[in-house]
C-alpha cells in the first residue's frame, strides 16, 4: 500500500486484531479525553458503519465520518479526510474489523460474496489500507484478557506483516491484574512497541446491542450521553494521551485538497425552476443511519434540507423530495402506524410526482406493512423482519430509469439488514451478481420513486444527487394555508 496525501491535521487509527476487541470503546473514550484536554477532535469510522460515528459525535461534539474506499474509491480517501478534519486540531480514525481485515475477493474467478472486485483487491477498505492512504499511524487494541507472553508473538506479526503500516503502540484492554500488566508489557517491550494505555476489564462501560450491532446513539439519548462520559472518565486516566497526541504529531504527509461538495456537484448541478426546493430528510429514533456528507451536497445542489421526526412530525407541507435513510423501524413500528398524517402526505407526495429516495429502513416504510402493522403503503409490497443477516458490498447497475439514476449507471454500495420486502408489479432498482456468478434483481422504482436495500455514500454519485434536487425543484408545491405551520414546526 502505497502512502499518498491527506491533509496536515495530526491522526490516529485505533485498530485490532479482530472484531470485538474494544476498538469503539476506546475511540469513544479517547475521542472525550481529547476533547476534555482542550482539543478540537474530528471522528472517523473506516468503512460503512453508521452507529459508531454516532458514538463519535457525541463524544467530539461533531459529526462522525465515514472513509470507505469501496464505496468512494481510494482517491476520494484523503480528500474526504481532509474536509471532515477542518477546524480541527486532532483526528482519531475508528477501524473496521481486524486491522488487514478488507474486501473479501475469491482469486479463483475474480468474485465475491460481497460483489466482486476482481483479483489482487484483498484488503481494499481495509484499516490498513486507509491508514496507509491518510498516512496516520496505527494504535493496536489488544484484548489482553487470553494473553500472556505470546502477546509479543502476536504483535510481531502485526509489526512486520505490511511495513508500509506505521504502528505506533498498543493499548492493553481487559488486563486482570497488576501482574497480568506486567507481563503484557514485558511482551511488548520485547518487540519494541510502547503501550499507550491499559484498561482493566470494566462491564459497565459496555454498550448495548441487538441483531444489527450498537443500539444507536440517537436511540439512546440521556443513555448515550451516559455512556460516552462514562469512556471518557475511564479512558482519560487509562491512557498516555501525551504520548499518543505525539503519534499523532509524527504524521508527516503533505496536504491533501479537500472534499468539497460545492465542487463534486458543480458539474452536474442544474437549474432549479423554483427556488431552492425543500428536501425532507427523515430522522429521530427510527432513522438514524446517514451520510453527513449527503446533506451537504443536497444544500450544494440547490436545496434547502429539512429534518423530520417519522414518529411524530407531519412532512413539510413545502416538501419537493423527500429522503428515508437506514435505522431500525422494526424497533419503533407502532409509532410509525400510529402517526397516520405522515403516511397519508407521503402517499400524497408520490401520488403528485414528487420524488422519494429511501435506502434499507426507509424501503421498508415505504411497505404496506412491516410484520402486521401499517406503514406509509406509498409501496404495494409487504415488509418483515427475519432471521438471516444480509451483508455486504455490491456492484450494482440500475436497470430502471428513475429519479435518482438511468439505466446502465453502475455504483457500489453495501447490504446489511435482516429483513425483506414481497414481490410487487414495479420495476426493480438494481442488478448484480452473487458469489456464484448467478444475476439478481432487487429494489423498486416507480415514477416518483428509488427505494432498495443498498446503502450509497452521496459522495459517489453526485449526478444522481444533482438529478434528484433538479426532479424536486420541477415538482415543488407551493405552501398551502392548512399546512403553513407544519414547516415552521420541523426540525
Amino acid at each position: 500500500m502505497v502512502n499518498s496525501a491527506g491533509g496536515s491535521t495530526p491522526a490516529v487509527v485505533i485498530a485490532a486484531p479482530s472484531s470485538g476487541s474494544g476498538k469503539t470503546t476506546v475511540t469513544t473514550g479517547l475521542i472525550g479525553a481529547l476533547r476534555a484536554a482542550g482539543h478540537r477532535v474530528a471522528p472517523f469510522k473506516v468503512g460503512p458503519d453508521y452507529i459508531d460515528p454516532g458514538y463519535h459525535a457525541v463524544a467530539a461534539g461533531r459529526p462522525g465520518r465515514n472513509l470507505d474506499p469501496n464505496l468512494v474509491g481510494a482517491e476520494r480517501i484523503a480528500p474526504l479526510f481532509a474536509h471532515g478534519a477542518a477546524g480541527a486540531d486532532i483526528a482519531v480514525v475508528e477501524g473496521v474489523m481486524g486491522l488487514f481485515d478488507g474486501r473479501i475477493v475469491d482469486h479463483d474467478n475474480g468474485s465475491s460474496d460481497d460483489g466482486g472486485i476482481g483479483a489482487g483487491s484483498l484488503g481494499v477498505g481495509s484499516t490498513a489500507h486507509v491508514a496507509s492512504i491518510i498516512g496516520a499511524p496505527v494504535i493496536l487494541v489488544v484484548d489482553a484478557a487470553g494473553h500472556s507472553q505470546s502477546l509479543a508473538a502476536v504483535l510481531h506479526g502485526f509489526l512486520s506483516y505490511d511495513p508500509s503500516v506505521s504502528i505506533a503502540g498498543v493499548i492493553l484492554n481487559r488486563v486482570g491484574s497488576p501482574r497480568h500488566e506486567m507481563v503484557l508489557r514485558q511482551a511488548a517491550a520485547r518487540v519494541g512497541l510502547p503501550v499507550l494505555g491499559v484498561l482493566r476489564r470494566h462491564p459497565s462501560l459496555t454498550v448495548p446491542s441487538r441483531h444489527l450491532g450498537l443500539i444507536p446513539a440517537a436511540e439512546r439519548n440521556a443513555d448515550a450521553v451516559a455512556a460516552v462520559d462514562a469512556m471518557t472518565a475511564h479512558l482519560r486516566g487509562a491512557l498516555d494521551l501525551p504520548a499518543i497526541v505525539a503519534a499523532a504529531r509524527a504524521r508527516s504527509v503533505p496536504d491533501a485538497t479537500a472534499w468539497s461538495a460545492s465542487e463534486a456537484v458543480a458539474p452536474h448541478r442544474r437549474t432549479a425552476t423554483t427556488e431552492s426546493p425543500v428536501i425532507a430528510v427523515a430522522g429521530g429514533a427510527a432513522f438514524t443511519f446517514g451520510y453527513a456528507e449527503h446533506a451537504e451536497m443536497l444544500t450544494a445542489a440547490g436545496a434547502r434540507v429539512v429534518v423530520f421526526d417519522p414518529l411524530v412530525d407531519r412532512l413539510p407541507a413545502d416538501a419537493g423530495g423527500v429522503v428515508i435513510g437506514g435505522g431500525f423501524p422494526e424497533e419503533h413500528a407502532e409509532a410509525l402506524a400510529a402517526n397516520e398524517l405522515l403516511r397519508a402526505d407521503l402517499r400524497a407526495h408520490a401520488a403528485a410526482g414528487r420524488p422519494i429516495h429511501a435506502e434499507c429502513a426507509g424501503l421498508l416504510y415505504l411497505c404496506a406493512q412491516l410484520d402486521g402493522h401499517p406503514m406509509s403503503g406509498v409501496l404495494d409490497i409487504p415488509g418483515h423482519f427475519g432471521p438471516t443477516l444480509t451483508l455486504g458490498y455490491r456492484d450494482a447497475v440500475a436497470v430502471s430509469d428513475s429519479v435518482l439514476f438511468r439505466t446502465g449507471e453502475r455504483v457500489t454500495g453495501h447490504e446489511f439488514h435482516r429483513s425483506g420486502v414481497g414481490d410487487g408489479a414495479h420495476a426493480p432498482a438494481w442488478a448484480w451478481r452473487d458469489a456464484s456468478g448467478r444475476a439478481s434483481r432487487h429494489g423498486v422504482t416507480t415514477a416518483s420513486v428509488h427505494a432498495s436495500y443498498l446503502h450509497l455514500h452521496p459522495a459517489s454519485i453526485p449526478e444522481a444527487l444533482c438529478r434528484f434536487v433538479s426532479r424536486a425543484a420541477e415538482v415543488a408545491p407551493a405552501l398551502s394555508s392548512d399546512r403553513a405551520g407544519d414547516t415552521a414546526g420541523a426540525s
